[in-house]
Order: structure tokens, then sequence, then C-alpha cells
């Protein structure tokens, strides 16, 4: 429904069978997930992060950050400052050093130039895309609940079965290893330890991989209502939005650059340059006014986008499968051969939607 919705935003026009199709179909995805919800018949996980109160009024202030990896400037001269309430949007390409710069700040790695502060006893929680604190041969019962058959949370002491259940876990899951376990299963026993730990700042790579939707909505309204620091990396545009106080963009050759919310970002990024002030001939002058149009390759481009894109997601769909296939679950290997294409086809999806956007634009 999000899809879809963002589609119409761009001013979709009712031109085609398909199109007029398409919209009837987006209104009838957008009557039924409110119908649901009105029913409540989707379970959602209760997620609620808890901040450490801290009164601290600078919880984290980068000076002249500078950091290269493989030869290649990823970070250069970036001041930052996280107080609590913000909530910062890391966006850019893939490869641009995200990843890096959250580890900069969470000081799992040191900067080549600049320093950063942290408040005393700064407590950060992360969350790590890579999911490296998982156990696949652990049962899910050790790994909601480490230290016996209770945790405790927001000083209550709650049972482990009820702990699952709160994250949608069936009793009878709990000895089953956490290898077997799905993707967005996984990703739920991760917030579900993030959850117990009180943060001043939370450091979050990538959280809404394989989540639900009920699920991603209820993480939507817990970031949104966290009083401590944020900062979020996801390709959902939807929650950068919504949580996002303030977006950093990474250009990927070492640049950053700030803006208010996503939307200000994307219309900076799809600004043109300013044309070269010279006089012209008048005919050169006429050329220059005319309206942008696809040229004949985009043209082409244009007409199987759609197409494309579907094809694209059907792959995505295909390797989320594959990566839950309880057959490869004890194979190492194997696990992060799909995960792997897994993201490729992440990034292909996103790839090509950016590109649709952009001939959208020209057209």
């Amino acid at each position: 429904m999000r899809r879809e919705i963002e589609w119409l935003r761009r001013g979709a026009k009712a031109r085609s069978t398909k199109a007029k199709g398409r919209i009837k179909e987006a209104a009838r995805l957008i009557d039924e997930l409110q119908d649901r919800r009105a029913r409540g018949v989707t379970a959602t996980a209760g997620i609620d992060f808890v901040s450490s109160q801290r009164r601290t009024r600078r919880l984290l202030v980068a000076r002249g950050l500078t950091k290269s990896l493989g030869g290649r400037r990823l970070v250069s001269d970036l001041d930052l400052v996280i107080t609590p309430g913000t909530r910062v949007g890391l966006i850019g390409p893939n490869g641009s050093g995200k990843t890096t710069l959250l580890n900069l700040l969470a000081g799992a790695l040191p900067p080549d130039a600049g320093e950063i502060e942290r408040a005393d006893q700064l407590r950060i929680v992360r969350f790590e895309q890579a999911r490296s604190g998982l156990d696949p041969t652990e049962s899910l019962r050790r790994a909601l609940a480490p230290e016996g058959d209770a945790v405790t949370w927001q000083g209550r002491s709650i049972h482990v079965a009820s702990w699952a259940r709160r994250f949608l876990f069936r009793p009878e899951q709990l000895e089953v290893p956490v290898g077997r376990l799905s993707g967005g299963e996984q990703a739920r026993i991760l917030v579900a330890r993030l959850m117990r730990e009180p943060a001043d700042l939370l450091i979050l790579d990538e959280p809404t991989n394989d989540l639900d939707i009920p699920t991603l909505e209820v993480l939507e309204d817990s970031l949104a209502e966290f009083d401590g620091g944020l900062v979020l990396v996801t390709h959902d545009r939807f929650m950068l939005e919504r949580v996002s106080t303030v977006i950093l963009a990474l250009d990927g050759a070492g640049g950053t650059a700030t803006f208010a919310d996503y939307a200000q970002w994307e219309a900076a990024r799809r600004a043109a340059p300013p044309a070269p002030s010279k006089a012209a001939p008048a005919a050169s002058e006429r050329e220059r006014q005319r309206p942008k149009r696809l040229g004949y390759r985009e043209q082409r481009e244009w007409d199987g986008m759609e197409r494309t894109i579907l094809a694209a997601e059907r792959t995505l769909e295909a390797c989320q499968r594959a990566v839950e296939d309880p057959a490869i679950a004890s194979d190492p290997t194997a696990l992060q051969q799909r995960y792997a294409a897994l993201e490729a086809a992440r990034a292909d999806v996103d790839r090509l939607y950016a590109r649709w956007a952009e001939l959208e634009a020209k057209r």
C-alpha cells in the first residue's frame, strides 16, 4: 500500500487501462488495510524502547570528523551534535559510508581526523544490519532470556513465554533454534534485546529489514516517542519522514549535507545545476528553453519500467524465501550467500524505483 501511495503521489494519470487498474487496486489496498485495522485482526509486536531519562543537554558532539577506508574518503570534516530528542535519518547511496559513520559514532572505529565527545557514561544501544549478535544454534528461549526463565523490563520481572508473545512468538517456538527462524523473527529477537537496555542513544542500521507491516508500524511509533537520541539508517522513506528530526545525507565522496526532512533532500537532489550566464545566439536560447523530454532510449526504458520493477520484486521475494528455507539454516556458508543475494536484490529494487522517479520527473 505504501508503494502504491508513493506512485500516486508522483502524479499518476489514468491514461491507460493498466494505469486505471493500478489506481483502482491502490484504492482497494488502502480500504482493505483500514478495514483490517478497524477490525483489529492484525497482531502487533509490543515494541517500546526505554530511554535512560538522562538530563545531559549534549549526548554526542562530533567535530571535523574524517574517515577513509580502502583509499576512499567516506566522511570529511563532519560536524554533528546529538541531544535528547534529536533523531538523525542517515541516507546516501549504497557504499557511501553510512555503516562506517555509525561505527565511528558508536566508537567501534577511530576517526582519521577530528574528534567525538561523548557524554559521561553514555549508554549506546545498537541494532546491526548483519545481526552478528545471534547464535543460530541457540534456542529462542535462551536468545530472549539468557539468564533464566524471566526478563526484567522497566523494573518488572516478565516470564519468557509472555515476553515471547509480546513479539508475536508462539509458546511452542521457545525451543526452536534461532537459525531455523525466519529473517523477520530474527529481527524481532534483536529488537526484544534492545528494548531491555535503557539507552541514551539508539544507533539502528536497517532495523526494518524483514519486518512485517504491523511490526513496522509499532517500531515507528516507538522511535517517534523515544526521548533519547537516535541515528537511523533505513531504506523505508516513510519511516524516515515520520521519525527523523533532521536528515544527514552522504554523497559517497566524503561530502555531507543536512536537510530538514526527506522531501527537502529529494528536491535538492533533483534540482538542476544553474545555467551558465554567458550570452548565446537566439536559436540556442530557444533550444535551451524547450521543456525537457525523454529521449528515444529513455522512453523505451520508461515504457518497460513497470514490468522491470515487477520482475525485480519477484526476484526479491524469491531471495527472501531462499533465506527462510529451513534446509539451509545450519549451513553458515549457504546462509551468507543467500543473504548477500537478498541484499543485492533489495538494492536493485531501490535503484529501479529511484530511476523510475527520475524518468517521471523528466516527463
